[in-house]
């Protein structure tokens, strides 16, 4: 099937989630969960927190993740399966502005990296919104990748790089920033906003997460950088990485909100 900008692996989310366990635990407390409670995951991928938000909820309540991808659908059905939990974890494909629930189902709802990729996150806010009750609570966690810095001797070339990263990579790169406005539009009360920096010093794990290659290559074949701008920011890389001093860093924005 086709992929919407941004696609990333099951693989690559594995390791993200490893990654970002802190405030992936932190947007859990956030929801207020309790046991019995019913609850959505919105972007679920291939289950990296239905099965953790299944534990807090235990037997007595439910999970329902959904995504756009079938095939992170059945991998996560899959991973539900071989859990053994799969009678009240529950995964399915749909779109994110047209949720298939009705008003109010959910007790409490979550999102996580999913705005930034999105061509209408106001509209898939609107909906986490109505299929959540009154008084349950919504939290998003989104990147602002223009908070995206890597310590090089190339400023110029590294501000470029990003940029290139954020504007032509992604549909709404600066999600993160948005959500406080996002949330108070929709009238969720009781805001709380938190920022959770991503720190990067291993190289090798920078060019994997942070997809490094890619966007010099891709910004390459799109014109934003020449061959010798190329070679230069590589060699710029290479001196950080032999004086064992590679440093990257990108924020995401963790929002909560309650609805009335």
């Amino acid at each position: 099937m086709s992929h919407q900008d941004g696609y990333v692996d099951a693989d690559y989310l594995d390791l993200t989630t490893r990654l970002m366990a802190p405030s992936k635990h932190r947007s859990y407390e956030l929801m207020h969960l309790v046991r019995g409670y019913k609850v959505l995951d919105l972007g679920c991928g291939p289950g990296s927190d239905t099965l953790a938000l299944s534990d807090i909820v235990g037997p007595e309540g439910e999970v329902h993740g959904v995504d756009h991808d079938a095939q992170m659908v059945a991998q996560a059905d899959e991973r539900a399966r071989a859990a053994g939990v799969s009678a009240r974890v529950w995964h399915r494909e749909a779109d994110a502005a047209a949720l298939p629930w009705p008003n109010g189902f959910f007790d409490a709802s979550r999102s996580e990296r999913v705005f930034q990729h999105l061509r209408n996150p106001i509209g898939a806010l609107a909906e986490i919104v109505r299929v959540t009750r009154s008084g349950g609570w919504v939290v998003v966690l989104d990147s602002d990748w223009a908070t995206f810095s890597i310590d090089t001797d190339e400023p110029e070339l590294e501000r470029r790089l990003v940029r290139f990263h954020a504007e032509r990579r992604m549909n709404n790169p600066y999600s993160g920033r948005m959500l406080h406005r996002f949330f108070r539009s929709h009238g969720l009360e009781e805001p709380v906003v938190e920022v959770w920096p991503v720190v990067l010093t291993d190289y090798a794990l920078a060019r994997r997460i942070m997809q490094l290659d890619q966007i010099a290559q891709e910004a390459q074949a799109a014109g934003a950088l020449d061959e010798p701008e190329l070679r230069r920011w590589h060699a710029s890389l290479d001196r950080s990485v032999s004086a064992d001093g590679f440093f990257a860093s990108v924020n995401g924005v963790t929002v909560a909100g309650r609805k009335p």
